[in-house]
């Protein structure tokens, strides 16, 4: 019982669209409502406001942090072990994709996978942005470096934490992950993703 009740704060603190907020707190339109329609801080970046996709994207990955290192911290309070650890990571990154608060109509993940990572191994989440960063400087698509990323995550968690629970989690995100970039794929295979730095159509 006590693992279910680490799952559902978890969810619930995921569930926070910090999209949503940092938009009210600068008194930008609701990001569900233009560009891509995706609450993440991509799509937040593209109100003109840099202060507020900034907020965003710490927000997001705050709250993926946030949730692992609570769980680590009482987890062994009631007697749990890793399992409690790896249900709330996942909890988190599901709360934030299927937001309740949002109508489960939540973001595409990435910020908050990077948290995830980061509260589960510090390497493992450098990694991660690691991978992210060399793609985008070498391709300049945003998407892309989310999805190689997404890929390479799980190997990574293999090296560094071995087959455990924690490992199931991340895997776990990472196809999530790449779900949520199915349109990129589609746009990717054709040709036809924007690249970082370029106005973006509406759907992209």
């Amino acid at each position: 019982m006590t693992i279910l009740v680490f799952a559902l704060l978890a969810y619930l603190l995921g569930s926070v669209s910090f999209a949503v907020v940092s938009s009210w707190v600068f008194k930008l339109p609701d990001p569900r409502t233009y560009g891509s329609k995706n609450p993440g801080a991509t799509n937040v970046l593209r109100s003109g406001k840099k202060a507020a996709a900034v907020l965003t994207l710490l927000g997001d990955a705050g709250k993926g942090w946030l949730a692992v290192f609570l769980a680590q911290t009482y987890s062994p309070v009631w007697g749990l072990g890793d399992e409690a650890v790896a249900v709330a990571a996942l909890a988190v990154f599901l709360g934030h994709v299927f937001p309740i608060f949002l109508r489960f109509q939540g973001g595409k993940g990435v910020a908050t996978a990077v948290g995830v990572l980061l509260g589960l191994n510090v390497w493992l989440g450098l990694l991660a942005m690691a991978t992210w960063l060399a793609v985008a400087f070498t391709w300049r698509i945003s998407s892309l470096s989310a999805l190689i990323a997404a890929v390479l995550a799980p190997l990574f968690s293999v090296v560094l934490l071995g087959f455990e629970a924690g490992t199931l989690a991340v895997s776990a995100m990472s196809l999530l992950l790449i779900w949520r970039h199915r349109s990129n794929i589609v746009n990717l295979l054709a040709g036809k993703e924007g690249r970082i730095g370029e106005k973006k159509s509406p759907d992209s």
